[in-house]
Formats: C-alpha cells, structure tokens, sequence
C-alpha cells in the first residue's frame, strides 16, 4: 500500500525523462497525471526483482488515457515517485480503460 501522504515530488534524470518522452509525454504532464484523484495504481510483481514497481493507469490533462510503470525511491530523506516509463494508451487499452472505468462509475 502507497502512503501518497509521504511522496513529497519526483525523481528525474536524464535517463528516466528521455524514456517518457520518446513516447510523447513531457515530463510536466507525467507530474500532472499523479496529482488527480481518477489515477487506478497495481502492483506490478512481474517487473519488481530488484524493487518494487507499480502500474497506472488514468487520463492526462487533455483526457488521453495514460499507462505509467513507476517506482518509489528515498533520496535524502523524501518519498519520491520515479517514473520509468509512461505513455498514452494504445486504442484497445483505452477501449478496455473507458468500459471498466464506467462500471466503476454506476
């Protein structure tokens, strides 16, 4: 379970920022994304050998559905959200977002 209450920013480097926008999201919008309330996050136990990673899913500031993998680190003494990867949903995956989403919402 996130204590979102203790993340106190990002961690950014070249590394992480380059791979989010090779698939068009500024890192900016990445930020934006986790301050809303509608971002759905899982464990992500198939990619966590070495640490810990999470999946989101959500919307971006112009309402594309978006999927970002992501991890927690400490770096002196703050709770940060390091990004590895983000990226809009392909059409089949916003197809499926937006009929759960829905089901949630009744």
């Amino acid at each position: 379970m996130i204590d979102w209450e203790k993340i106190t920013g990002f961690d950014w480097d070249e590394g992480n920022r380059e791979k989010c926008q090779k698939h068009g999201l500024s890192q900016k919008e990445i930020e934006y994304f986790f301050q809303q309330k509608e971002v759905f996050v899982a464990p992500d136990p198939k990619h966590s050998d070495e640490e810990e990673r999470y999946l989101a899913i959500g919307r971006s500031k112009k309402r594309k559905p978006m999927f970002v993998v992501f991890t927690l680190r400490d770096v002196n003494g703050e709770r940060l959200i390091r990004p590895i990867s983000a990226r809009y949903m392909h059409e089949k995956e916003a197809k499926r977002y937006e009929e759960e989403n829905a089901k949630i919402e009744k």
